[in-house]
């Protein structure tokens, strides 16, 4: 062969091409989660089940977000996230209000509520209150309205303000 070395370099790009076996995205086992988040108790604005908090609530450990966040505003400015989460091992549902840092700075302390909206029931379920607190993450108790369209509902209300501002997160059927 003239070209040895030209030849033996295409015949290796040409066995680079041929694949190996097929793999597609949503195939195979589900990924097992990251041991950090796993064993992680800090409270996060992305919710976290396993936070002290959220133990305290009885919320279940594979409680994962549903439906889009909401989001209280006060004045122009957004003081509160709101969510809705669910648990399929325990199948409940549960609110999830996060104060934002920015509010907390200047409000003092402020009264929260965390609910689940059943649309169905045309009912607040599973709230929790509390009053004079300078906490940021509220979790309300767990419902039984998986088969139901729900909604997280909050709210929060500044020391003076006379009412508090709401929100709530999508509505999931």
């Amino acid at each position: 062969m003239r070209y040895p070395k030209t030849a033996v370099a295409a015949l290796s790009c040409a066995f680079a091409l041929i694949p190996a076996g097929i793999a597609s995205a949503g195939t195979g086992p589900a990924p097992a989660p990251t041991t950090s988040a796993a064993t992680s108790t800090a409270p996060s604005p992305a919710g976290n089940p396993a936070s002290t908090r959220a133990q305290a609530a009885g919320v279940c450990a594979d409680a994962y977000q549903i439906g889009t966040t909401g989001y209280l505003t006060r004045s122009g400015k957004t003081i509160a996230s709101v969510k809705q989460f669910y648990s399929p091992s325990c199948a409940e549902n549960y609110g999830y209000v996060w104060v934002w840092q920015s509010f907390r700075d200047i409000a003092g302390d402020y009264d929260v509520t965390a609910a689940v909206y059943s649309y169905s029931q045309d009912e607040i379920l599973g709230k929790r209150s509390w009053t004079n607190t300078t906490a940021q993450e509220f979790w309300s108790n767990g419902t039984s309205t998986v088969t139901e369209c729900t909604a997280a509902t909050g709210s929060v209300r500044a020391a003076g303000d006379p009412a508090p501002v709401t929100g709530h997160s999508s509505k999931r059927c």
